[in-house]
């Protein structure tokens, strides 16, 4: 049995509670949070829990094996390093760190310490995402195009961080889950409508070898709520919409290709040429899903890499790499849309 503390009751942190507490190996003693609302909230939920406005007494307790973060990012080093310190493991709320070179450091408390760090990317654990997956590498939709991620919502605004360290987290880790590896380059531009300097609305660009371009909305400044990537490949399409309640992902046997003409080339053909442009409108299919809850899979996960000692999908490293993106994305923010190489 994993006994686990929680760092944050707000948003977030009573989810986690709710799916450490039915995993089966595991148990949720301590919940920590600076708001007295939100500790009787969890405490009406969860009367066996022990509730605390000081994170240190989680850390100090030898029966919590593992910290669980859920508090915003600017907290997340240094709650994460006292927790890595004292012998804990620890599973944090995305991003990991608000800087890369925290992250590092992070990555190597817990390798020397052998402890497991993990991070909160909720959307790896999908049945849809990796239902994307295995398509991909099934080479199903053949060579890839491009990629069209959308992320947008009416707020909720943060004071802190922006749109991009706020939702494309989720993208950018969804992204390098499917690609397997870091993009060449980003470029981005954003506007601060509403709160000044922080960017509320955001268009990038990052381009990855292969000729792959992947382009990326998040938005607090939408009247819908919108999740969807489009993936173009030359023998087939895929769109994934997690706001769908039952399919979510469909694959259209749709494209264009390049047919060289057979008739023979005369002067006279005024309007001849070399090659057609074949359209392709085939069917479509949505592939069967499971409905486990992501966060319960994701949680599961957490606890047996404990319990079996092996390294997590979402691990630090993981972490580390969608850090590094969002800050190539900040840079290029700051710069009027520069392109920023990785």
């Amino acid at each position: 049995m994993v006994n686990v503390g929680v760092i944050g009751a707000g948003y977030w942190g009573p989810n986690l509670i709710r799916n450490f507490s039915q995993t089966g190996q595991s148990k949720v003693l301590w919940c920590a949070d600076l708001s007295d609302e939100r500790l009787e909230y969890v405490k009406n939920l969860y009367p066996e829990i022990k509730t605390t406005k000081n994170y240190m007494d989680l850390i100090n307790d030898p029966e919590v094996n593992a910290i669980v973060i859920a508090t915003p990012v600017s907290t997340h080093f240094e709650l994460a390093k006292k927790a890595l310190e004292n012998n804990k493991h620890v599973l944090i709320e995305k991003p990991i760190t608000s800087i890369s070179e925290n992250a590092e450091e992070l990555i190597k408390l817990a390798e020397t310490n052998k402890l497991v760090l993990m991070v909160d990317h909720t959307f790896e654990y999908t049945p849809a995402v990796n239902k994307i997956k295995e398509i991909l590498d099934n080479n199903e939709l053949g060579k890839i195009f491009t990629i069209d991620m959308v992320r947008v919502n009416l707020g909720l605004f943060q004071k802190d961080i922006n749109v991009v360290w706020d939702l494309a987290p989720h993208d950018i880790s969804i992204l390098l889950f499917l690609i397997g590896k870091m993009p060449s380059s980003v470029k981005a531009e954003g506007m601060a409508y509403v709160l000044e300097d922080i960017e509320d609305d955001a268009q990038i660009t990052l381009k990855f070898d292969g000729n792959v371009r992947v382009h990326m909305h998040v938005s607090w400044l939408d009247p819908l709520k919108i999740r969807k990537t489009t993936i173009v490949g030359n023998k087939k399409m895929l769109v994934y919409d997690d706001t769908e309640k039952t399919e979510k992902v469909r694959v259209y046997d749709k494209g264009v290709t390049l047919e060289k003409n057979s008739l023979p080339k005369d002067k006279y053909y005024g309007t001849w040429e070399e090659f057609n442009i074949v359209y392709k409108s085939g069917d479509s299919n949505a592939p069967e899903l499971d409905d486990k809850e992501p966060l319960n899979i994701m949680c599961t996960h957490f606890v047996d890499c404990i319990n079996k000692e092996e390294k997590p999908v979402s691990d630090g490293t993981s972490g580390l790499r969608v850090v590094k993106v969002i800050e190539a994305i900040q840079e290029s923010l700051k710069n009027q849309g520069k392109e920023v190489f990785l």
